[in-house]
């Protein structure tokens, strides 16, 4: 007999952001183990925008649509309760691909499952900045964005997690970091508590003239969260040879077709510009690497992240609906367990 398990299931594919009449909580039992299987108990799981794409239904998303009637897929935290894979023992802490349920059921052979240390001062903080958002920051403004010190760094969606983790490595690398968010209360918590050097609230009346009011010499580095009226917004800003990081596309996740191109897309001629997509998953392998880099700042107070949890897994789809709305500010995180000693 398996534990009790509770699960976010797909039914159908959503509308927009209708999440309640596409996802069920069902009751269920945790399945009988097969080889290769780990069974986690969840203690968080993360909420990403992301999640949305595969949702479907559109079948040109960077990942196939999750089948319907299975648990929505999600990364998560938590203790190893059981296994039948040879790398992993109960009572293991990890880091996974598992759902939005009390426990998740994952093959590492064939999914993202690792192994992470109890000793971090903050747990959260491996589905924080030394999880898939702080590596896709770091690898975002340093790799793909290829900042350089002295740069003027502009990213969008800077109150989310990987927005604002990307702007804080681009200012402890010593570039002049602006963001571009939602709210003047959001805009006050970049620059009073994160220390960026300016922020910008995407509903002013004029983004272009806002943008260029705090980039006079142009933009070197747009890291994008969000396409849209925003990217538009910031090629009109660009300096000549500037790059674009595209990281996400949080306007489009909600259309069952794909968006029109940048209205401004222009500019990439004009100014020679640089643009290019990237993917978390592409880089996981990568990890403990980019963590041991990130590691010195984290120390020294240069890399803080702010949690936004929620908990109980039956609230799960009110705190989904705050990754659209505006309303959360940092890493949204459902809470479904403890931490066991």
């Amino acid at each position: 007999m398996g534990e009790k398990n509770r699960q976010w299931v797909l039914v159908r594919r959503p509308v927009g952001n209708n999440y309640a009449d596409a996802v069920e909580l069902r009751d269920s039992e945790t399945p009988e183990l097969v080889a290769g299987d780990v069974l986690i108990r969840n203690i968080y799981f993360s909420l990403d925008a992301g999640t949305r794409m595969w949702m479907g239904p559109r079948e040109d998303s960077y990942s196939p649509p999750t089948p319907l009637g299975s648990p929505v897929i999600s990364t998560v935290l938590g203790s190893v309760v059981d296994s039948r894979h040879p790398d992993h023992r109960p009572g293991d802490l990890v880091r996974a691909y598992g759902q939005w349920a009390d426990f998740s059921v994952s093959r590492p052979d064939e999914v993202y499952v690792e192994r992470v240390s109890r000793t971090l001062d903050d747990p959260r903080q491996h589905l924080g900045v030394f999880g898939a958002n702080g590596w896709t920051a770091y690898l975002g403004v340093l790799e793909y964005g290829q900042a350089q010190p002295g740069e003027t760094f502009v990213v969008s969606a800077a109150s989310g997690v990987t927005g604002a983790l990307a702007g804080q490595i681009a200012a402890a690398h010593g570039c002049r970091v602006v963001g571009i968010t939602g709210s003047p209360q959001k805009c006050a918590w970049l620059t009073g508590e994160l220390g960026f050097d300016a922020a910008v609230d995407r509903h002013t009346a004029d983004l272009g003239v806002a943008l260029r009011e705090v980039c006079p010499a142009g933009v070197d580095v747009y890291f994008d969260n969000v396409g849209g009226e925003v990217l538009d917004e910031v090629l009109g800003a660009m300096a000549l040879f500037g790059r674009v990081a595209v990281c996400g596309l949080l306007t489009h996740y909600d259309r069952d077709e794909s968006g029109p191109g940048p209205r401004r897309f222009d500019q990439i001629l004009m100014k020679r510009l640089t643009m290019r997509g990237f993917f978390s998953p592409d880089f996981y392998h990568r990890g403990p690497d980019l963590n041991r880099r990130m590691r010195p700042w984290y120390e020294q107070g240069l890399l803080r992240m702010a949690f936004d949890v929620t908990p109980g897994l039956e609230n799960t789809l009110d705190a989904y609906a705050r990754l659209f709305t505006g309303e959360k500010l940092g890493k949204a995180l459902v809470q479904v367990g403890e931490l066991d000693t």
